[in-house]
């Protein structure tokens, strides 16, 4: 236990300190988040904030946790140190979309090769229990895919990525401390208090933003708790009974994994590419009516807070039920915060103008016409 508190304690320090370090040369190198039509900033911003929770998050895990006990663990740092110079080489050169998934497969392959990251059942989802093999590292590498890229995507305004992460990580952590799996609770509340620590600088009016270099991180760390929380047994928790670990890890990522779904199906509608940017996002048609960024972000995080607490209670109706009763509070959110008609976001960009498309409208949106 005292493992758990100084590990947490360490990662909040190191984070702490090392951020305005990153602002400090981010501000010398003149490495800037620049403003463009489809942000929400409009004053340059030190990137590269990711930086300093990941190191925290690293030097915890590797100062605190035997690998004996989790070997497992030394292929998550590899698969970790890849996932960082993916995303730092992004922050500063804005690679292509392919060769960003190109990287995430492989640090994939890290983890699922010997590293012991696979999902090999789906617990009863449409009456299906074992997975042939070949359709078992499918869905793992899906599952792992969808999740980074969804924090990735969720990064869109000040300090919402980094809460988010708290609730899924707290959820998590305070899970394995229960069944005292303590190289994943280290994990876990490493990667929450790291986040606290890099909150101060990254909350609205932020002074520094995580970059690809931390949201992409951020997601890996969540999908290999969310794969090693679905994998455990939980069952036989005293005052944590959890029978249904698949539906309680897809609840406490529901929120990014949704509206990123969400916006893809409106880009391919549009005849984009799902990894084209855009200003259809939650955040941002919240942002258009008139929210700011700290409400924002505190409004969707209590709405994860109240997915997981759904999903806890509904655990005795079966994964079914809690898939169901998600996609279905989901489509009420959606549909409560999507503007209905007129006045939806919409920016200029040159000749051609970027219009929002709601879930609930898309066959009402009609393609913009460009000026030659």
């Amino acid at each position: 236990m005292e493992f758990l508190v100084f590990a947490a304690i360490l990662s909040f320090v190191v984070s702490f300190i090392t951020t305005p370090v990153v602002i400090k040369i981010a501000d010398a190198k003149k490495l800037f988040d620049q403003p463009t039509a489809n942000k929400v900033h409009f004053t340059p911003i030190p990137t590269f904030g990711g930086i300093s929770f990941f190191v925290a998050v690293l030097f915890s895990l590797i100062l605190l946790v035997s690998f004996k006990t989790a070997p497992e663990l030394q292929n998550f740092i590899a698969a970790s140190i890849l996932i960082f110079f993916i995303g730092l080489k992004d922050d500063v050169y804005l690679i292509s979309p392919t060769k960003k998934f190109l990287g995430q497969v492989l640090a994939v392959f890290l983890l699922t090769y010997q590293g012991g990251f696979q999902l090999n059942s789906l617990q009863g989802l449409m009456g299906i229990q074992a997975l042939h093999p070949v359709l078992s590292t499918a869905f793992t590498y899906l599952t792992f895919l969808v999740i980074i890229n969804a924090f990735n995507l969720i990064d869109g305004i000040d300090g919402l990525a980094g809460m988010l992460g708290i609730v899924a990580g707290l959820f998590f952590g305070i899970s394995f401390l229960v069944a005292k799996d303590w190289p994943y609770a280290i994990l876990a509340f490493s990667l929450v208090f790291a986040l606290l620590g890099f909150l101060f600088y990254n909350f609205s009016p932020a002074r520094v933003f995580m970059g690809d270099t931390g949201s992409l991180f951020l997601g890996l760390v969540l999908a290999v708790l969310s794969v090693r929380f679905i994998r455990t047994d939980l069952s036989g928790l005293s005052g944590l009974k959890i029978t249904q670990t698949g539906a309680l890890a897809f609840a406490a990522v529901f929120i990014p994994i949704m509206d990123t779904l969400r916006v893809f199906m409106i880009r391919i509608y549009r005849g984009m590419s799902p990894f084209d940017r855009d200003v259809n996002h939650l955040h941002h048609i919240l942002l258009n009516k008139g929210y700011t960024h700290s409400k924002i972000s505190f409004i969707l995080t209590f709405t994860a807070l109240v997915f997981i607490t759904v999903a806890y209670l509904l655990q005795p109706f079966g994964i079914n039920i809690i898939i169901g009763a998600l996609l279905f509070l989901g489509l009420i959110l959606i549909w409560l915060i999507t503007p209905k008609g007129q006045g939806r976001w919409q920016r200029r960009t040159n000749n051609d103008q970027n219009q929002s498309v709601s879930f609930f409208n898309m066959r009402s949106w009609k393609r913009p016409e460009f000026n030659n």
